[in-house]
Parts: structure tokens; sequence; C-alpha cells
């Protein structure tokens, strides 16, 4: 039984529930205070550094949006065999929870290979996904600001491969998609706050995806968004360290050999 059982479908739910959430969320950040104490980059770095204002980044992260909708919406009609989702046996909490675990790896697999082949390859690279890298200090709004191109082969490709492999339910995908979308939207935040979950499971992120953002950082750390193990594996993991300012807030620095 979940809130939404008798209002609208799961399939719907599946839709629209992560682009819900991912304003939500971000739009959680972006209400914040300053937060000078834990910020990754100062607010200066953040106006002298990005390259694109936030209203361009609004308008990229919704165009994406519409064609995740669109690709979920056509992939719910080809996968549903029944006409309600009610009818559906959903399977058992712990074989929802292995869905998703594979899920995690599934979508950790395809993103590494597709994002570290983009910044390999020079004209995707200079065409495609430097778009997001125009964000050079990340912020909660910009998680899913992307070319097009990117977050159909990236981010809606990645989740829809997810979603065919585990075989999970629409309603176990509406659970999955929006965990992502969370995962994702924290790892660009700009933030290192205490207590955070994400933190303390994580190796994969705030300050290891800041990693990558940096110029000196863009070819390392391509795991996303939830494990690094393809880095590690690949020898593509830079490991850092995290150095107070004495402004206030940290630093993510590169550990180099």
């Amino acid at each position: 039984m979940v809130f939404w059982e008798g209002y609208v479908s799961d399939e719907v739910m599946g839709t629209f529930a992560p682009i819900v959430v991912y304003w939500l969320y971000a739009g959680f950040y972006q209400l914040l205070p300053p937060m000078d104490n834990y910020r990754l980059h100062t607010r200066k770095e953040e106006d002298d550094k990005n390259l694109v204002p936030l209203g361009s980044v609004v308008k990229g992260v919704l165009l994406q949006q519409f064609f995740q909708a669109t690709v979920a919406h056509l992939l719910f009609l080809l996968t549903c065999k029944v006409t309600a989702s009610e009818n559906v046996v959903q399977p058992s909490i712990p074989v929802q929870i292995v869905q998703i675990i594979i899920a995690m790896l599934v979508m950790d697999t395809w993103q590494y290979f597709v994002h570290r082949y983009m910044h390999q390859n020079k004209f995707l690279y200079r065409h495609v996904h430097s778009q997001h890298h125009r964000l050079v200090v990340p912020y909660a709004i910009g998680a899913l600001y992307n070319h097009p191109l990117e977050g159909l082969l990236l981010d809606t490709f990645g989740g829809a491969l997810s979603f065919l492999v585990t075989g999970m339910t629409a309603r176990t995908a509406v659970m999955f998609f929006c965990f992502a979308v969370v995962k994702t939207i924290d790892d660009h935040c700009g933030l290192w706050l205490p207590r955070n979950i994400f933190h303390l499971f994580f190796q994969n992120n705030t300050a290891y995806h800041d990693i990558h953002h940096q110029l000196q950082g863009t070819k390392f750390n391509y795991s996303q968004p939830f494990f690094p193990i393809w880095d590690k594996l690949l020898g593509t993991y830079m490991p850092y360290r995290l150095v107070k300012r004495p402004e206030g807030g940290f630093e993510a620095r590169l550990l180099k050999d």
C-alpha cells in the first residue's frame, strides 16, 4: 500500500515523481541560508568560475526532464502487462531491495563508461559534455544540467537499462528513480553538511564528485551516482582530503602520488 494508490497509477508516479522530487529537494538547497561554514567553494568562487547563469541552468534541466518523462512514459507503456497497477503482484520487500541494489550497480556501470568516454572523446567533450562542466562549482539545481544528448544517453538510457535488467515493477521504480535523483542532487549540492546520511554510507559523495568538477580533476572520479567501484578498478580514482578554510567552509584537495 502506497499513498498514491487509488489516485494515480504507479506508471504515472514513475514518470513524474522524480521530476517533482528533483525540484523539491534542489529547491530546498536553493532556499537554505548561505551556509558558508559548510561550503566546498566560496560564494565568490561560484560567481566567478561558473560560466552559465541560473536561468539557463533551469531551462536546461527542464528540457532534460521533458525527454526523461517521454522515455519513461513509453517504457512503462511497453512493459506494463495489465491495465491497472493495483492488479500487479508486488514482490516482497527483500526482493525489491535486491532489485534496487542491482539497479544501482547497473546504473553505475552504464554511467561510468559513458561518462568516461565523453571525457576521452574530444568531439563529444567539446560539443556535448562540456556543457555540464560549465558549472565548475556545482550546486543542487544544476545536478541535471547537461546537453540534451548527454541527458538522454547518460541518465535516461541508464535509468531505462536499470529498470529493464532488474525486472522491477513500476512501483519499485518510483522508489529507485526518486532515490537516484536525491543522491545526484546531493552529490552536486556543494555543501559538506554534518551527519549527512549520504556521506556516511557512500564514498561517492559531494566532495568526491567536487574533485571531478575541479579543472585538475576532470580525468578522475567518473563514477556516479552511487559507488566508486569502477574508478577504483580501472585506475581513475582520485583520493582527496578536506581542508578547513580560515574564512569558513571546506576545500576538497586532490591527493596525488
